[in-house]
């Protein structure tokens, strides 16, 4: 069980769960026009996915100029939705 966390495989797990989910959640909103749109699917679940992906790189042992790059990728798309949803 160590190695599955160390190995960064549990965020790879999360991130699969979180692709089937936002690809349910945009189907569907496209067969039933209902939920949210897909513009909002991928506000709600991309910074959390670069969240996630800064946590593998330091679970792996990755440079720190990866893991700042994925937390301010996640900070910048946030912020967006953040803009978007004050308007």
């Amino acid at each position: 069980m160590t190695a599955f966390f160390t190995s960064g495989q549990v965020v790879d797990l999360i991130l699969v769960l979180m692709a089937l989910e936002g690809g349910w959640l945009m189907g569907y909103h496209q067969r039933t026009g209902r939920g949210l749109p897909v513009p909002a699917v991928l506000a709600l679940l991309l910074p959390g996915a670069a969240l996630l992906l800064a946590l593998r790189v330091a679970l792996t042992g990755g440079a720190w100029v990866w893991i700042t790059f994925w937390l301010i990728v996640s900070l910048a798309i946030h912020l967006l939705d953040l803009r978007n949803r004050l308007r």
